[in-house]
């Protein structure tokens, strides 16, 4: 896997990967910052993983949401302290001991942008069905 960053102006900067997606970041806050696009990435991420092992344990589910809050620190580097995450899954019979264990191998064992944060921050989860 390979990116570019390239500055345009400012605090902005685009990002190019070598499959050809782009994003644009600043450090203003007037477009996405770096953080923000961690912050995502472990939603995105995560939610990835609940979907496939809900669809592989034959779980009829219509929707999956992930709302994520984090902390900083206070001082440079504004590191996460911890992140915390909460998985909204609706469908059809959904198994809530399904989703709990797709939620838990999700964090546990295959969500990269979760297990590379791993000691680092604090992360927890929770689950709701809908």
């Amino acid at each position: 896997m390979k990116a570019t960053v390239v500055w345009q102006d400012d605090l902005k900067f685009k990002g190019e990967t070598d499959t050809g997606h782009t994003l644009e970041l600043d450090g203003d806050g007037n477009i996405m910052t770096p953080m923000e696009s961690v912050l995502l990435s472990v939603g995105a991420c995560s939610s990835i993983d609940v979907v496939m092992i809900m669809k592989k344990a034959r779980q009829d589910i219509t929707d999956c949401r992930c709302e994520m809050s984090a902390v900083r620190a206070d001082d440079a580097p504004r590191v996460f302290k911890s992140i915390h995450a909460k998985y909204f899954v609706s469908g059809n019979d959904v198994s809530e001991k399904q989703l709990a264990r797709a939620v838990e191998l999700s964090c546990e064992k295959y969500c990269s942008v979760m297990l590379m944060l791993a000691g680092n921050v604090e992360i927890t989860t929770e689950f709701e069905l809908v």
